[in-house]
């Protein structure tokens, strides 16, 4: 059976000798790439085309065509050469972008006519003229197909560029290659289009050319309130005009050379005076997993930013229309007849147009942006996504760790239903804390204790399969402490399945023991790490991750027990233990100061709907939602099976 892939999504290609087919709705180049384990293509040997179609291991078509077969030797691919893409290039003189003709399909297929493996359907492609289709890529030893839809605007320059190829030299072998269907003229005339702003190409540069590299971004809900010290802040309304804040993100790729818009998005216009039409993955990254990521918080700054816009003008126009006011008022000449009255109303409808002027503006990026949540989040890979998303049904465990983990979505009251996915980068440098407590939510007031209390260790067994499911299946190993035996419930589903390291510890005894345990092996490789002997550890030290869940913390605790916590959250991280606790901060507060420093070292998460997050540009009260599978879903369980089996078929 044909394995149908979604963009971002990868399949095993079992066999070496594979072709691959394109049934394209226009005449195309169909192309051949060779780049390194970074995507990277360096010399001029990486493109098999017409003009040179052989490459070791990989024969390109000969002619433009609306169909074409690739045959492909796996085996004879050189062994620098980590990834094989596929590009299809509309010609000079033919449909002008790729949005125009009917969407491509690309298959990867047994050699020799036989059956199909894997086959992509390139949708929500729009000005493009070249695009990545998909690529076959080595890993640990074995090959796989990605489904990856990269387009560019500017053709296959630009293409060749962002793979990592000096700008030159990009152009010169997208000319070579063009010319072999087109006159010189005419692939001359497109590859003028291309961009010259070098800064957003992969291309290695010479000191002299290189731009300053752009900052990482932050973490995005910092507790400190510290603002990101790139953020614009409102300029001065001198001129009687109001502020104006920057929100454009600029790690987004744009698809044109045209000049910005201004709103927050990546791509060209669709039509004159019609929004951009959103492509997933239109973001920087060496992978599409990493673009998705990036994308994902270009929303979430730009949402920010787009709100702090808003706010500021509606503040302005508030300050302006009192001030107006207040002139009205003290002019003695405004007390006599109705002109006090006509000024007061002219203030109020000054303040109405600005406030109109600026709700047009947060609407249109409000569109641009729900459009494009509509388009990434059914791309999202499993870590990234919600567990209603199909994309758990297909999900097997992987061979390699993921970039980030989904905690849940954050969004703001001016549009409730755009949601932005929370991810977290991974290994997590900082720990968990699910508040079971009722103090300080109005949400958390409004329910019952115990449904509280079941929802938040529910939360942190989702997080626990989650963390399990996106994991080879040697890579965690999961500990709980539930020293009252209150979450049995929740923890039914990873005991069922037999993924934890041992039973969940019960009464102090066993609250002990665990600590004692995971401090110990903090310390074993904090000592092999620092003799530079990582791999003489004990033979009775699981090297794995480790991930420990306290619940009802600090039931079955005493002083030994907490300062051990607190050890493991200050130093476990380093060295591949973490922590997630579920617990109440007020009963938690009869250690008095002894626990401040963990629960600011701990990031709080709710498991109802709460405003406690803040960003690091503008300070938005940003409201927080779990992510939960759906009521009377079996997707954890099904998780979870997966995760058990892997692990059968893994151990020696």
């Amino acid at each position: 059976m044909t394995a149908e892939l979604v963009r971002g999504q990868n399949h095993p290609v079992s066999q070496s000798r594979v072709e691959i087919r394109v049934s394209a709705g226009t005449p195309v180049l169909a192309l051949a790439s060779l780049a390194d384990e970074q995507g990277r293509l360096a010399g001029t040997g990486v493109l098999a085309h017409p003009g040179a179609r052989s490459l070791p291991g990989v024969h390109a078509p000969a002619d433009l065509a609306d169909r074409h077969t690739f045959a492909v030797d796996l085996d004879a691919v050189a062994a620098d050469v980590h990834r094989v893409g596929v590009l299809l290039v509309l010609p000079p003189g033919g449909p002008v972008r790729f949005g125009a003709v009917p969407a491509s399909y690309v298959a990867v297929a047994a050699a020799d006519g036989g059956t199909e493996i894997a086959g992509y359907t390139l949708t929500g492609l729009d000005v493009e003229t070249a695009v990545i289709a998909l690529e076959l890529y080595r890993r640990q030893g074995a090959w796989k197909v990605r489904a990856v839809g990269q387009g560019y605007a500017d053709g296959l320059g630009a293409l060749l560029a962002d793979g990592g190829m000096p700008v030159p030299a990009a152009r010169e072998l997208a000319a070579t290659a063009l010319r072999t269907v087109a006159p010189a003229k005419e692939a001359d005339v497109t590859l003028a289009a291309m961009p010259t702003l070098v800064g957003d190409l992969r291309a290695p540069q010479t000191p002299a050319q290189a731009p300053a590299p752009a900052p990482e971004p932050p973490d995005p809900i910092p507790v400190s309130g510290v603002p990101y010290a790139g953020a614009p802040g409102p300029a001065p309304a001198g001129d009687g005009s109001p502020p104006t804040i920057s929100y454009t993100h600029p790690r987004r790729r744009r698809t044109s050379s045209e000049p910005p818009e201004p709103a927050p998005r990546a791509a060209a216009a669709a039509e004159p005076g019609q929004p951009p039409r959103p492509v997933a993955g239109d973001a920087s990254g060496w992978s599409m997993d990493e673009r998705l990521y990036n994308q994902v918080w270009g929303m979430f700054e730009d949402l920010a930013r787009t709100v702090a816009a808003y706010r500021s003008a509606v503040e302005f126009a508030d300050s302006r229309m009192d001030r107006e006011l207040d002139d009205a008022l003290s002019d003695p000449r405004h007390r006599i007849g109705g002109s006090g009255n006509a000024a007061r109303d002219t203030a109020r409808a000054r303040r109405e147009e600005l406030v109109a002027q600026a709700q047009a503006v947060l609407d249109r990026d409000l569109v641009q942006l729900i459009a494009e949540a509509e388009v990434v989040e059914p791309a999202l890979p499993a870590s990234y996504a919600r567990w209603d998303n199909p994309v758990w049904h297909g999900h097997r465990t992987p061979e390699e760790g993921p970039l980030a983990l989904r905690l849940g979505d954050l969004h703001l009251p001016e549009r409730p239903d755009l949601r932005i996915p929370m991810l977290v980068r991974v290994p997590l440098e900082r720990g968990l804390w699910i508040d079971n407590g009722r103090t300080g939510s109005e949400a958390a007031m409004a329910m019952d204790t115990d449904r509280l209390r079941r929802a938040a260790m529910d939360m942190a067994v989702a997080h626990a399969v989650r963390l399990l499911a996106v994991h080879p299946a040697d890579r965690f190993s999961v500990h709980v402490i539930d020293a009252a035996g209150a979450g049995a419930a929740s923890l039914a589903p990873l005991v069922r399945a037999g993924v934890l390291a041992a039973p969940p510890a019960a009464g102090a005894a066993g609250v002990t023991r665990t600590l004692a345990e995971l401090t110990r092996r903090v310390d074993l490789v904090q000592m092999a790490l620092k003799a530079g002997a990582p791999e003489d550890l004990p033979p009775d030290v699981d090297t794995a991750d480790q991930l420990l869940i306290v619940h009802d913390f600090p039931h079955g605790f005493d002083d030994r027990a907490v300062t051990q916590l607190r050890y493991l959250a200050d130093e476990g991280a380093a060295v591949g233990v973490h922590l997630l606790m579920v617990a109440d901060r007020d009963e938690a507060s009869a250690y008095g100061p002894l626990l401040d420093p963990l629960w600011r070292s701990l990031m709080r998460l709710s498991p109802v709907p709460d405003n406690h997050l803040a960003d690091p540009w503008v300070h938005h009260a940003w409201t927080f939602e779990p992510d939960l599978p759906p009521q009377g879903s079996r997707v954890l369980d099904q998780a979870l099976d997966r995760v058990a089996e892997a692990r059968r078929t893994t151990r020696p």
